[in-house]
Order: structure tokens, then sequence, then C-alpha cells
């Protein structure tokens, strides 16, 4: 029964759509936990969750938008889906030796990838054409793709991921976070390593970084909560935005600040450094510490105490 309701949860994105026709596959593996799910697809939507099971469980779901069974399963049948087990680490590749197959694939076709894993386990997860979804998990994560987005739940690992076309957004991370996109914005929840997020093209949101962190945009604002006393340099950067950081009253900072297009205001008593003026600060917080290094050319900057 859990098992039902766990697929029909993945399933729920599905429904609206209309296809012509559909095929399932399915397959499951025993593991033992702190293994490894591998996916490399030339095509397809990953949903990834975990349950406290000692198995990994596989769902390939085809969807045909136009034309019948029979033309499903011929695109099907020109498709090298492969599983493979080493260990407790599960290998699953999607590919053709077509170069130009999937060139026309995608315009007919959608391919879900619905897996449930153990609850301690890694995914290492590749697609070049569709999102990437990863639930809670008690390991590392790491997710890549060329046209979609990426999503993550509670991670107790480190997360690294890569999108060309796509927002991300992720929950909570107990360890440090590396996360880049090309198209869209970063909304990152509570991360108690370091963060490193990078977009060209969107706004970036950290609710709560407990390490250091490093942030930067060509065409958004930035926005970040730092909680705990940083052991190295942080930077924030934008060309097309605002940067608001807001900061424990207690923590010790230098702080290096300059904005091209609007004024600087902190709550912060600065012990200042150099010349005085309304769109550069350099100064001490709190009798100084690791660098704060903020930089926008089309906004202003605001340094502001946690409540």
């Amino acid at each position: 029964m859990r098992k039902f309701n766990v697929m029909l949860i993945l399933s729920l994105m599905w429904v609206g759509c209309v296809f012509a026709a559909e095929k399932t596959m399915s397959k499951e593996f025993q593991v033992k936990p702190g293994g490894t799910l591998y996916i490399d697809a030339s095509y397809g939507t990953i949903q990834v969750v975990s349950q406290n099971d000692p198995a990994v469980k596989v769902e390939v779901t085809f969807k045909r938008k136009t034309g019948s069974q029979e033309k499903l399963q011929q695109m099907i049948d020109d498709l090298d889906l492969k599983f493979k087990t080493e260990g407790s680490d599960v290998y699953i590749v999607m590919e053709s030796e077509n170069d130009s197959f999937f060139s026309n694939f995608w315009k007919h076709m959608d391919v879900h990838f619905d897996v449930i894993v153990p609850t301690k386990y890694n995914v290492d997860l590749k697609t070049s054409g569709g999102s990437i979804a990863v639930g809670d998990l008690d390991g590392n994560a790491k997710s890549k793709t060329s046209g979609g987005s990426l999503k993550f739940g509670k991670i107790t690992g480190s997360i690294l991921g890569k999108t060309s076309g796509g927002s991300i957004s992720l929950d909570e991370c107990l360890g440090p976070v590396d996360v880049k996109t090309s198209g869209g914005s970063i909304k990152i929840g509570e991360v108690k390593g370091d963060v490193e997020a990078h977009t060209s093209g969107g706004s970036i949101t950290v609710h709560e970084v407990m390490g250091t962190i490093d942030a930067g945009t060509s065409g958004g604002s930035v926005k970040a909560t730092i909680t705990s006393q940083p052991a190295n340099e942080c930077k924030l950067t934008t060309s097309g935005g605002s940067i608001n950081v807001i900061v424990s009253e207690d923590i010790r900072l230098n702080i290096d600040a300059k904005t091209s297009g609007g004024r600087i205001y902190t709550d912060f008593p600065v012990t200042m450094m150099g010349h005085i003026s309304d769109n550069t600060l350099n100064g001490e917080i709190n009798g100084g510490g690791p660098l704060l290094f903020l930089r926008t050319s089309g906004g202003g900057i605001s340094i502001k105490k946690s409540n």
C-alpha cells in the first residue's frame, strides 16, 4: 500500500495531459544503504524519492503525444535502455546509436523516470532534456540537466546541481551546496555548510547559510541571511539588481561594499576605513573578521541585523 501511494504521488504531474499511447517498464533491485543511483538519460524527466526499504524501484514511463501503440513501441525499440547493478549501486542508461534520433524523439514523446531509493542513499542524475527532482535523502545529491529545473528536498550530504535552462530550488542541506544555472532563479532554504550559487539570468535567495557564501547573478537581486560566524570570505555580486544581506548581530566582518546604481544602508555601527560616500562602504563590524564583499551595478545594498 505504501509503495502504491508513493507511486501515485509521483504520477500526479501527468494528470491533465492527453496522450495517444503509453507504456511503463518496471524494475526492482535489492541493495544495501549507502549505495548510489546513477541515471544518464539523453532525454526525460527524473524524479527520485526515498523510503525505508532496502531496494531501488524504477518505473520508466513512455508516452507518445500522437500515433498508435505500435508507433510508440517502434520508438522504444530504437532506444538503448540499460539497467545494471554493481554491489549496492544501480546504473540506468538511456541512449541511441543514431545521433539525430532525440532531435525528433522529444517532439513526439514524453519520458519520465520515477525512482524510489533507500533513505540512506546517494544519487548522480543526468538528463539532456528534462527537469530533475530529488526528495528528502540521507546522502549526497548530484543533478545535471541541459533543459529543465532542479529541485532538492532535505539532503544530509552535499548538493551539486547544474542546469543550462531552468530554476534551482532546495529546502535544506546539512552539507555544502554548489549550484549553477544559465537561465533561471535560485532559491535556497537552510544550509549548514558552505554555499556557492551562480546564475546568468535570475535572482538568488538564500534563506539561511551557516558557512561561507559565494553567490552571483548577472540579471537579478541577491538576498542572503548569514547566521553563523563565517570562517572565510563571503561574496555577493549582481550586475542587475539590489543586494540585501541579513547578518546575526554578533558576527565579525570586514565590509567591502560598492554600488554603481544606488546607495548603501546598514543597521550596524561600522568602524570606517578610507573615504565616506553614499555608494561605497569599507569598514569593520564587531571588530572585523572575514571579508564580506558586496558589488552591484544596478541597485542598492543593505546590511541588516537579524531579528
